[in-house]
């Protein structure tokens, strides 16, 4: 372990790099780095840890700050120190980007050199190592370098679903858990996930065009300009309308119709327009793995073939206006050149009989108290599959609300000090 250590006011922060085995279960298969840093309050030395898991997959963990970033932080720090860990494959842990692919020499850590000049079968191989399962490992590795007994874990979104293999796996390493917006389906088919929330795309579509009502207009106009390759980016991409769709999933949250609206005002012809929309696409080179492996958060012991194109509903192919949420399109991987590396690849991991990520019976036998945030209109994670594995867990305190959105943790600090309460049983009835 390498560890450095360095102060801003009211913080300390130590940053921590591990090597770790690529596959948990084959040491020989070579190593990659891990990044964490631990974030703690002024005299918070003594507290115990949270671990935080954000969302993706494919994302780094926030980079806290003295001007409230990320905005749960400092009610978090109130009980705990905070370690926020870059995911394999993200920020300071060995990158998985377009660069590396393309890339002849060796970039970060000893493996990732190894993706330059590889076969699709090869980079398809290597991305397998990227889910939920090997990120738990990466967890206990640290864990165990910090000297920490247990630890309580806070799992947004796809760290949420990270959260229920970890209580699936290792629950004596954890002395709590709060989940905000992820508790996934377990042992559920992914076509069931995603037939689910194209329905509820559908409604928050139908419920946008109730606010904007002019806007359908203009996105059946924007569609078309789209189809005729009118439209592009500012690295040049020229964006289909399939993938335009996809502006959608910022209905899954709060400000998000607002910042559709906004775009929409703007002339297609303008740079704004370019950038704005580049920046409301969720599926983008910047973090590869959030694409490539999106599909794969859903697959509990099977292959996800293409599961979210296959499953679109006729109504939705029919009416270009329907948005979508987080719903890949194969042809992405054509359409964006920093994710173009990955395509052959991504062909592959659709192919790939996933293995299971979720026990029932393990999760019904994890002595661990969990409390976690349901957003009753989740566009991401559907109310009725959340309940069923809230279920699954002996001691589930669920919050189910209509507040917030599913980026309620960022949305307001209230959310997680609700939690943590509710942890303790504060609220508990």
């Amino acid at each position: 372990m390498r560890t450095r250590t360095y102060r801003l006011p009211g913080l300390t922060l130590t940053d921590v790099v591990l090597d770790a085995p690529l596959d948990g279960e084959d040491p020989s298969a070579g190593s990659i780095e891990v990044f964490a840093r631990v974030v703690t309050g002024e005299g918070g030395e003594g507290r115990p840890y949270l671990v935080f898991l954000q969302g993706g997959p494919g994302h780094e963990a926030p980079r806290p700050s003295l001007t409230g970033t990320p905005p749960w932080l400092e009610r978090a720090l109130q009980d705990y120190q905070v370690v926020m860990l870059d995911q394999r494959g993200t920020g300071r842990s060995t990158p998985v980007s377009s660069r590396v692919v393309r890339s002849e020499g060796s970039v970060s850590g000893e493996v990732s050199g190894a993706l330059a000049g590889a076969s699709p079968a090869e980079q398809a191989d290597y991305l397998t190592h990227f889910r939920a399962d090997e990120i738990v490992n990466d967890c206990e590795l640290v864990r165990e370098a910090l000297g920490v007994e247990r630890w309580t874990v806070l799992g947004q979104s796809f760290g949420g679903f990270t959260t229920l293999h970890y209580l699936s796996t290792r629950p004596g390493s954890l002395a709590g858990a709060i989940i905000t917006g992820g508790l996934s389906a377990a042992r559920r088919p992914v076509d069931d996930i995603y037939a689910r929330t194209w329905q509820m795309m559908i409604d928050a579509s139908e419920a946008y065009y109730r606010w904007f009502p002019d806007d359908r207009d203009r996105v059946r106009d924007l569609s078309a300009r789209c189809s005729a390759g009118e439209i592009s980016l500012p690295n040049g991409d020229t964006v289909s309308a399939e993938r335009f769709r996809t502006i959608g999933h910022r209905l899954g949250a709060s400000g998000g119709a607002e910042a559709i609206h906004f775009l929409l005002e703007l002339d297609h012809r303008s740079s704004a327009f370019s950038h704005d929309l580049a920046a409301l696409l969720p599926f983008v080179g910047r973090n590869p793995i959030y694409s490539v492996l999106h599909e794969s958060s859903y697959a509990d012991g099977v292959a996800t073939r293409w599961s979210a194109e296959r499953t679109m509903p006729d109504r939705v192919r029919d009416d270009v206006t329907l948005l979508a949420g987080e719903h890949l399109h194969r042809s992405l991987f054509h359409e964006d050149t920093e994710l173009a590396p990955f395509a052959d690849a991504a062909d592959l991991l659709a192919e790939h009989e996933w293995n299971q990520l979720y026990f029932p019976e393990r999760l019904a036998e994890a002595d661990v108290p969990v409390a976690a945030s349901i957003y009753a209109r989740d566009v991401y994670v559907p109310l009725d599959l959340s309940l069923e594995t809230a279920a699954l867990l002996p001691d589930c305190r669920t919050w189910i609300t209509s507040e917030y959105e599913h980026n309620g943790l960022r949305a307001d600090p209230a959310v997680l000090d609700h939690l943590i309460d509710l942890l303790h049983r504060r609220r508990w009835r």
